[in-house]
């Protein structure tokens, strides 16, 4: 019988990868739990996930039938007096949806005699278990990753809320650590710093053998990723007579403006948008690419990366990476060590960094050496699941 529950708001997620990865390894060190998830996935690749972690996700009924099984619990006394009276209060606020998936939850951990949840993000997911706790007094933690905290949306189950009553907070980067106790006093021995961690046998180190050779970057197309300064740095490569490609996976609300970019600048032949790819598209990309670029940008509402998983992937694949001095990224990548800090907004710069690897591969291979050492011993999947494991006995 699992004593632990995780809770999504999607799983399993393309662009959530990592979650994956540490619900795969915690089963696979032996710890039985308990998956949710509040919405099922898009259109997501069936291959890419095991059957038999995706066959044991519970999946929350959608809004509508999720509120008539509620109202009908309520209406039989089902319920606890305190979920009963709270959801009455509530009635039809912002986000009263989470009150009812709490109930619905609860009653289901019971059946399962879970007595602890885990989420990822300080979202819908954890803000679903703050009131499971409220409802059941099922105990919750979660992990907080980036903008659920350097932007996070306005809740009336707001961070704070989430923090004071959780019995401990997750965050992947010492950078967010310091950043929580410093904003969020009153909790900061909750507050634990533990790495997404990255499975380093599922990528092959690259032959840095394509001609040209091959800058890829992955991710949404979104402000934050900073794609404008990385199409103005290959003009300016291409304007240096530097021979290269450029390739961005990824899809977003910018890829109609990145195209116009790309367009307006000639690069047609040299820069390509290449949409999503499922996991190993992207694995096979990493083993053929030379330099892997991330040029981060801090948003105008606060947004930013944080520790950005496919900068541990680049790492593993054992190429040299080219990134800002943002969040968690000075964490992975140590400037001239396993790659190159470039400040945000200077495409001139961006350029620089990346000309100097395309014309000094031996020096790009041996960033990529040192970036694969350094994720083996500092992100190392197996290790940081285990620190996880180690949290959760004691909680």
């Amino acid at each position: 019988m699992p004593g632990l529950a995780y809770l999504f708001e999607r799983f399993p997620s393309f662009t959530q990868t990592f979650c994956y990865r540490e619900v795969a390894e915690l089963r696979r060190q032996g710890k039985e739990l308990a998956l949710f998830s509040i919405r099922r996935p898009l259109d997501e690749p069936a291959e890419e996930w095991d059957p038999a972690i995706v066959g044991q996700v519970e999946y929350l009924p959608d809004d509508e039938p999720l509120v008539r099984e509620i109202d009908r619990a309520l209406r039989k006394g089902q319920l606890p007096p305190r979920a009963s009276n709270e959801i009455a209060a509530w009635g039809r606020k912002t986000d009263f949806l989470r009150l009812y998936q709490a109930a619905w939850l609860g009653q289901r951990l019971g059946e399962l005699g879970v007595r602890h949840v885990h989420a990822h993000f300080a979202g819908m997911a954890a803000r679903t278990a703050w009131w499971t706790e409220r409802f059941f007094q099922v105990g919750y933690s979660f992990t907080a990753h980036a903008n659920d905290i350097f932007a996070p949306r306005p809740f009336e189950i707001s961070l704070s809320k989430l923090f004071q009553d959780a019995r401990a907070v997750v965050t992947v980067s010492d950078f967010s650590l310091r950043f929580l106790q410093k904003q969020f006093p009153a909790a900061a021995q909750k507050f634990r710093r533990i790495y997404n961690g990255i499975d380093l046998e599922q990528f092959s180190p690259s032959e840095f053998s394509t001609q040209p050779p091959l800058i890829l970057s992955v991710g949404r197309l979104i402000e934050k990723k900073g794609y404008p300064d990385l199409i103005e740095a290959c003009r300016l490569l291409r304007q240096g007579a530097v021979a290269f490609r450029c390739e961005i996976i990824g899809e977003g609300l910018l890829a109609a403006s990145l195209g116009e970019q790309i367009r307006g600048a000639g690069l047609t032949n040299e820069v390509n948008l290449a949409g999503a790819r499922s996991q190993e598209q992207v694995k096979a990309a990493l083993a053929e690419s030379t330099i892997f670029a991330l040029p981060c940008v801090p948003e105008e509402g606060g947004g930013m990366d944080n520790l950005p998983t496919v900068v541990m992937e680049a790492m593993a694949a054992g190429l040299p990476v080219v990134s800002t001095p943002l969040g968690g990224v000075p964490e992975m990548v140590k400037h001239g060590e396993t790659g190159l800090l470039v400040p945000p907004h200077q495409p001139v710069a961006l350029a620089d960094a990346l000309a100097r690897l395309l014309r000094d591969q031996d020096f790009a291979r041996s960033l990529g050496t040192k970036g694969r050492e350094r994720a083996a011993n500092r992100f190392a999947l197996e290790k940081t699941v285990q620190e996880l494991r180690i949290l959760f006995s004691r909680l």
